[in-house]
């Protein structure tokens, strides 16, 4: 009696696994399709950076940047940097994270294989590679305008750039978390960045303010930033100062994580 013949069941396809990169790519690419569709944010992002250099260059002109240690060179250089972080990477960032949460797109993004910190990370990476690539635009042309030498500690002005840019992504997580629509999301940035702007160096350098005003201004969450920055491009900034520069910016971004941590919300606050 002769065996009858069994045929295999076919087998479906495996999905193909998925790492943690490659599931924020895929979120950073939506999300930049969603940014560029933005018109406010790209103005935010892309514009004003580049506008405010200009007058910080004009109040150069009226301020003794020789008893600084500066020229119009090295002081607008780093407040351009400053600029660029604070728009294009915070200001923007606090109204995706915002507005993705109003839309209900977070909550639905944490029913998949996206962790929260892949999230959040994957939304922040178009606004962070912005940043990026717009302070590099704004080094150079600053370089070139304005005649500034090539960096002397080249590696406090990146370690400040990096550091500035994971600050700016936890800060506008935070800041987002206290934020309840997207019509507020324009209004909550502003102290920090007004603060920011007057008190981290980006208008007029701490080495001209009273000292304990500039002792105070020290601890502000963008100063460090700036400060490495400027030492990058100096060369004066010793390795003390360096090194509470990074404390304080560390700092500040450890207290936006336990922030975000303990009162990000991935549902519409009503």
């Amino acid at each position: 009696m002769s065996a009858v013949p069994t045929t295999s069941r076919p087998t479906a396809p495996r999905p193909a696994a998925t790492t943690a990169l490659s599931r924020m790519t895929a979120l950073a690419r939506a999300e930049l399709t969603l940014l560029g569709r933005t018109r406010g944010a790209l103005v935010a992002a892309l514009f004003v950076p580049l506008v405010l250099p200009v007058s910080a260059s004009q109040a150069a002109r009226e301020m003794d940047l020789a008893e600084a240690g500066l020229d119009t060179g090295t002081f607008v250089l780093p407040a351009a940097i400053g600029f660029s972080l604070l728009f294009a990477v915070y200001s923007v960032l606090v109204g995706t994270f915002v507005v993705r949460r109003e839309e209900l797109v977070l909550k639905r993004l944490r029913t998949g294989e996206l962790r929260d910190a892949e999230i959040l990370a994957g939304a922040a990476l178009p606004a962070v590679l912005t940043g990026l690539a717009q302070s590099l635009l704004l080094a150079a042309g600053c370089t070139v305008l304005l005649d500034v030498a090539a960096p002397s500690a080249p590696h406090f002005a990146v370690l400040g750039l990096l550091l500035g840019l994971v600050l700016c992504a936890a800060l506008a997580a935070a800041t987002a978390a206290f934020t309840r629509t997207g019509e507020s999301a324009q209004v909550t940035p502003m102290p920090l960045m007004m603060v920011s702007m007057v008190g981290s160096g980006m208008f007029v350098p701490l080495e001209l303010l009273p000292d304990r005003v500039a002792s105070v201004c020290e601890l502000l969450p963008l100063t460090p930033v700036v400060t490495l920055v400027r030492g990058g491009w100096t060369g004066d900034l010793s390795a003390y100062d360096a090194l509470g520069a990074v404390a304080t910016a560390v700092a500040w971004t450890a207290v936006a994580v336990f922030a975000v941590r303990r009162r990000f919300s991935w549902e519409p606050r009503r």
